[in-house]
């Protein structure tokens, strides 16, 4: 079975009162087209037709990595003109699978039950009960419970706006069929557009069956058309993902207050983490990992036994198993620890290797640098690897010990077991099993007198 996917993307969003076009906006950091790609992605044998509009070209540069034919609607004539569009490029064989770009939470699970019920002389439709339809198109039953039509909100009677059961606009139905009742359509209505709807009635006209599937959330085919919608189902999304890692044996101390802008590729067992955390691109998590308050996690693996504490930024970086880090430290790209490595407040580190045992502890910057284990890094510690122009890397070996407020100009090698004496300046490689520092020298002045404010 070969199936066609076209996912309507050329709507302007008006209620969004935004100039970037309405399916570029975001859940958990990913457009809303991307997040309706991907499902439609896991089809097998599946074909993707991306109709755009609005804001088109800055759509397909913003997605062009997605594997998928790009039609473009020029002029916005309704849900059947833009199906239309795509007419040419559907199989009369295949099942056609029509999807919206700003449905973003529709499950996989739902799309594999609505597909089979495409027979012969049948097609399927995605429906939904609403506490309040107002908005929806209306699914007009006879007396046997048989769908008869689809009526939009504008064009619906008194009583027909009673009806709670209302249209998705999801359907899949067979491509010779769908091209036949497009040829077909006509826009005599409120709206002066070519409804894709209308299409339901003409199937029953010729005498085919509206298999339909009730989807058991609303929040699940709700489209987003102003900002109100868009935070609404973030949160969903979100408490979504947190449920599964909760199912997966994660401790949340809040579920509601946690965010994954990503996936999780590895997550294992009693993990805890803390309120105001936000797991971003692609993340590992070992087993026995606390992750403190406030920290964001991103493009990073974090191995076992590891404690973050409360607000600390880690970012394309490997914290080693049993290793400490924080508070408020901030792990740039390409910085890499070894286990039972100790980064603890305000201190900030990007490309650099740290080997085992070793503690930046206080107030540090290091740069550019590898450092070997059991090296310890004083309080106030530079690697000064940037001269304006070029970038250098400092070499500090097993052992050394580095004193408070010192700065290593690189490029530079502190030897083994070297130690540092706090407050220097060293731009010179500094030997193994030495004593090196550089201080002027520290003079008083008996006669000096504090100046004090003179009288008006």
């Amino acid at each position: 079975m070969k199936i066609t996917t076209v996912i309507l993307a050329a709507g302007k969003g008006t209620r969004m009162r935004s100039e970037l076009p309405k399916v570029l906006h975001k859940i958990a950091n990913k457009p809303l087209l991307k997040h309706v790609y991907d499902l439609s992605s896991q089809l097998a044998n599946n074909s993707i037709k991306i109709v755009y509009g609005h804001g088109g070209v800055l759509v397909k540069e913003s997605l062009s990595e997605l594997n998928a034919n790009w039609v473009e609607q020029k002029q916005q004539l309704g849900t059947g003109h833009a199906v239309q569009q795509v007419a040419d490029q559907i199989g009369d064989e295949d099942i056609v699978l029509i999807l919206y770009g700003d449905v973003p939470l529709l499950k996989l699970n739902t799309i594999e039950q609505l597909i089979p019920l495409v027979k012969d002389k049948s097609i399927a439709l995605l429906t939904v009960n609403l506490d309040n339809p107002t908005g929806y198109g209306r699914i007009v039953r006879d007396n046997d419970g048989k769908v008869l039509r689809i009526v939009e909100e504008k064009d619906a009677t008194k009583d027909e706006k009673l009806i709670t059961e209302g249209n998705t606009g999801i359907l899949a139905l067979q491509g010779k069929e769908l091209k036949n009742w497009l040829s077909q359509l006509g826009n005599s209505n409120a709206q002066g557009e070519y409804y894709l709807t209308d299409v339901i009635e003409m199937a029953v006209t010729d005498g085919y069956t509206v298999n339909t599937l009730l989807v058991e959330s609303e929040d699940e085919v709700l489209g987003v058309n102003n900002r109100q919608q868009l935070s609404h189902l973030e949160r969903v999304y979100q408490i979504e993902q947190a449920e599964i890692l909760m199912a997966q044996g994660v401790t949340l101390l809040d579920p509601a207050r946690f965010d994954i802008r990503g996936e999780v590729e590895y997550l294992g067992i009693d993990i805890t983490i803390d309120v105001n955390v936000v797991l971003e691109g692609k993340v590992s998590i070992g087993n026995n990992v606390t992750i403190g308050p406030n920290t964001i996690i991103k493009d990073s693996i974090i191995a076992e036994d590891v404690e973050i504490l409360a607000n600390c930024v880690i970012e394309n970086a490997v914290v080693g198993q049993g290793s400490r880090i924080g508070p408020f430290a901030r792990l740039r790209p390409e910085a890499v620890l070894a286990d039972h490595v100790h980064i603890g407040n305000f201190v900030e580190i990007k490309k650099s290797t740290i080997a085992s045992g070793s503690k930046v502890n206080h107030l540090s910057y290091i740069g550019d640098t590898t450092i070997g284990s059991q090296v310890n890094i004083g309080a106030g510690t530079i690697t000064c690897n940037y001269d304006g122009v070029n970038k250098f890397r400092t070499i500090i070996e097993d052992g050394a010990f580095i004193g408070s407020d010192t700065q290593l100009v690189a490029p530079v090698t502190i030897g083994k077991n070297a130690t540092i004496g706090a407050g220097s300046t060293i731009t010179k490689d500094s030997p193994e099993n030495q004593l090196t520092l550089s201080r002027v020298k520290q003079i008083t002045i008996p006669s000096w007198q504090r100046p004090v404010k003179k009288g008006k």
